[in-house]
């Protein structure tokens, strides 16, 4: 007979593909793993045998994803979107990507090593301890469950340089990040241990993330 793959949801066809990964010969332990699936937006997917009903989060779902458990599911709205909207959108964009192109880089790599040499060989995380990115620029979408949410950058100077947008860039990466755990630590209220992220998508390329 003829052999035919069955179509699935996409997000669901990465948590399928990461939760059950062994480690070490470890046994897998649902409770505290989260699928962290990256793109335009994101989902963040957790499995349990027990149903749980959280607040901003989708589900719980029997057998949505595997068979036999209960699926809960957080996301973001806009965060590759988020990071391409912020680069482009800023002043030093054009310059910035004139001056990857003559590196032989893509823009993120390019920013990249342009916080690496802000800090000087220290953490690029301090980078940031006056600019902050309230991430919502299109809703919230977990846990919030709020799409009228709006986003918000604070720390702004009148300056528009390529270190400039450097630090913007790293600061929406940050705003994201602290997204995940926003939904990570609703998620571990509800009854969930969750301690271990498996990612897939274009960040997990990119060593700032």
């Amino acid at each position: 007979g003829t052999k035919v793959g069955v179509s699935i949801i996409d997000a669901h066809a990465g948590g399928i593909g990461m939760l059950g990964m062994a480690e070490d010969g470890d046994d897998v332990d649902f409770d505290r793993r989260l699928a962290l699936i990256g793109g335009t937006s994101s989902c963040h997917m957790a499995v349990a045998s027990e149903k749980r009903s959280i607040p901003g989060v989708w589900g719980p779902y029997f057998s949505a994803m595997v068979p036999g458990l209960w699926l809960n599911e957080g996301g973001q709205s806009a965060t590759g979107a988020l990071v391409d909207h912020i680069i482009n959108h800023h002043g030093a964009s054009a310059a910035a990507k004139e001056a990857a192109e003559a590196y032989g880089l893509d823009i993120y790599a390019f920013l990249n090593k342009t916080l690496e040499k802000l800090a000087n060989g220290g953490s690029i995380d301090s980078l940031t301890d006056q600019l902050h990115v309230c991430p919502y620029f299109h809703g919230n979408r977990s846990p919030r469950a709020d799409p009228s949410l709006m986003g918000m950058i604070a720390g702004l100077k009148l300056s528009a340089t390529t270190e400039d947008l450097a630090r913007l860039y790293l600061a929406t990466i940050q705003a994201i990040a602290y997204g995940t755990r926003h939904i990570i630590d609703t998620m571990n209220a509800a009854g969930y241990k969750i301690d271990t992220l498996i990612c897939c998508g274009g960040g997990v390329k990119k060593t700032v993330f």
